[in-house]
């Protein structure tokens, strides 16, 4: 429970995460559970501090508990979140000093992200059950989620009216509600029809119409749906390897890669702000490195 002396000021960082920022409402209650932790350790240790009053030494103590409790990784996004909240309270002029400012990120190893091969991938697709209603659907999300490189948000999230067909584009609404225009296979083009033949037979509820991927009910999948049926596909096919949605996208851009693309139009696909977050998805072997080398140098 926030206490009222952080509950207003909560309230309007959301409104300013929300409506200045664009960031979607996943994001913000993650900023939001940030807070929560902060305020839950004052109160156990009944400490009476607002988010004006809050000195550097308390966070400091609140930072020092954490690292008990927690890996360096969730710490990281902590402090992180943090630091966005008492940014915003001197923009706001609430506050003049930045109390997080001796306070430092844990270092954190580039963690490099599982891959599937293309045999792999074949696998786990050719193990769902056309024979049940949600086997097209099914298939059609999965080569989707590969095929177009989206997350697991995106890929939920997709309309009807969001395909472009035609002209060979899906229409994509990425974080911060951003939209992008991402290249679509005949064959994934081919899934997703037969899909929708199925489709247009269901009863759907109200205000769904439009949502592509539909749960049995009529409604939009959620993204723990989506987990399920991947893990279980995982385990139908016995793969030793921890696999979730993110997987089929680092493996988009993987292959993409490997066979040749340009780092920019990855990061383009994906919807990357920045190129640097593309090179921790896409991680290189010394052996694609060399290939790079001796087909495109010209000292070859």
């Amino acid at each position: 429970m926030v206490s009222s002396k952080w509950q207003s000021y909560l309230k309007s960082f959301q409104y300013y995460l929300k409506i200045e920022r664009g960031l979607s409402q996943n994001t913000i209650d993650n900023y939001t559970l940030d807070i929560e932790k902060l305020v839950s350790f004052l109160n156990d240790n009944q400490l009476q501090d607002s988010p004006i009053t809050i000195s550097e030494e308390t966070l400091q103590q609140f930072i020092y508990t954490l690292s008990r409790q927690i890996n360096a990784r969730s710490q990281a996004r902590i402090i992180s979140g943090l630091k966005s909240f008492f940014h915003y309270l001197i923009f706001e002029n609430y506050r003049k000093d930045f109390p997080l400012e001796l306070i430092e990120t844990p270092r954190l190893g580039r963690k490099l992200p599982d891959t599937l091969s293309v045999e792999e991938i074949d696998n786990i697709i050719q193990a769902i059950d056309l024979s049940k209603d949600e086997g097209e659907r099914n298939r059609a999300m999965l080569e989707t989620l590969y095929g177009c490189g989206l997350r697991v948000s995106e890929l939920v999230e997709l309309k009807i009216s969001d395909l472009y067909f035609d002209e060979g584009f899906i229409k994509v609404t990425g974080k911060g509600n951003k939209q992008r225009f991402v290249p679509i296979s005949p064959t994934t083009q081919k899934y997703i029809t037969i899909y929708k033949g199925i489709r247009v037979h269901s009863v759907i509820k109200k205000g769904y119409e439009d949502t592509l991927f539909l749960n049995r009910r009529g409604a939009k999948l959620t993204r723990a749906m989506v987990f399920t049926i991947i893990k279980n596909l995982a385990k139908q096919i016995n793969l030793q390897k921890s696999i979730s949605p993110h997987t089929f996208r680092h493996s988009f851009a993987t292959h993409l890669l490997e066979n040749g693309a340009d780092l920019r139009a990855i990061q383009l696909m994906l919807g990357h702000e920045s190129i640097t977050t593309t090179e921790v998805y896409v991680h290189l072997d010394r052996k694609h490195l060399t290939q790079v080398v001796n087909t495109y140098h010209p000292r070859k």
